[in-house]
C-alpha cells in the first residue's frame, strides 16, 4: 500500500521503477537461466497509472510474452467481500481497464479470463472456484459467442492463488517482512483447498486442464 500511496504524491520516478524492473528480471535469468514466461505485480501494481508504462516496456524489451489483468467477472455480485476489500478490488478493476491498451500496443498477452478476487483467503471453497469458473465462462461466453466445433480454441483462466504455510516473522512476506495475510491461517486454507480429490475431479469431468504460463 505504501507505493500506492508514494506514486498518488508523486514521489515515485519512473526511471528507477524500470531500473528496478529490469533489474529484478536480469535477478530471475541469474538464477534461473532463462527469462520468466510471465510476469505481474504484487497487490497489483503493475496496473497503476504510469507503472503500466514502464512495466509493458520492460516486458517488450525482455520479450516477456504474458502478464495478469486481473478484471474478474461477476467480481461486483460478491456480496461476501467486505466493503473495504471490495473497494480495494474495485480500484484495481478500474486501473486494469485503463492498462489494456497500453498491455495490447506492447504485443504483452494474458489469459482470456481471470478469477481470484472472489476466490482468495477465507472466501476460497471448492463449491466458490466453481461457482467462480462457471460464472466467468458464461460471461465471457455471451461477449463471444462460440464459433462451429471445428473453430474452437481453447479459452485460458487463471486462477490466482496464494497457497503456503503462515509466515513466521521476521521471516517471509514481500518488503518489510511478513504482512497480516501470510501470517494467517488462511495461506494453509488455499492449499487444502486446492488438493481437495473432489476439486481436482471437477478439472476432470469438465476437461479443465491445469497448466502453466509457458504452456500456453
Amino acid at each position: 500500500m505504501g507505493f500506492r500511496t508514494a506514486l498518488s504524491k508523486g514521489l515515485l520516478n519512473m526511471s528507477e521503477v524500470k531500473q528496478e524492473l529490469k533489474a529484478q528480471v536480469e535477478l530471475f535469468q541469474e538464477l534461473t537461466g532463462h527469462l520468466p514466461p510471465h510476469m505481474d505485480g504484487h497487490q497489483h501494481v503493475h496496473v497503476l497509472p504510469e507503472v503500466r508504462h514502464v512495466f509493458a516496456e520492460v516486458l517488450e524489451e525482455y520479450g516477456i510474452k504474458y502478464t495478469r489483468v486481473p478484471i474478474e467477472p461477476g467480481l461486483h455480485n460478491c456480496d461476501w467481500i467486505p466493503p473495504s476489500l471490495m473497494d480495494f478490488y474495485l480500484g484495481v478493476e478500474e486501473d486494469s481497464f485503463n492498462t489494456v491498451d497500453v498491455f495490447t500496443r506492447h504485443g504483452i498477452r494474458w489469459p482470456d479470463i481471470y478469477i481470484g478476487l472472489s476466490t482468495m483467503g477465507k472466501s476460497m471453497s471448492v463449491s466458490n472456484i466453481w461457482s467462480a469458473i462457471d460464472a466467468a465462462l458464461l460471461a465471457f461466453t455471451a461477449k463471444a459467442p462460440a464459433p462451429p466445433a471445428p473453430q474452437r480454441r481453447t479459452v485460458t483462466i487463471e486462477l490466482m492463488v496464494h497457497p503456503g504455510y503462515p509466515s513466521i516473522p521476521p521471516v517471509g512476506g514481500c518488503g518489510e517482512g511478513p504482512d497480516d495475510f501470510s501470517q494467517s491461517w488462511e495461506r494453509l486454507h488455499e492449499l487444502q483447498t486446492l488438493i481437495k480429490p473432489e476439486l481436482q475431479s471437477h478439472y476432470k469431468t469438465r476437461n479443465i486442464q491445469l497448466c502453466s504460463f509457458k504452456d500456453l
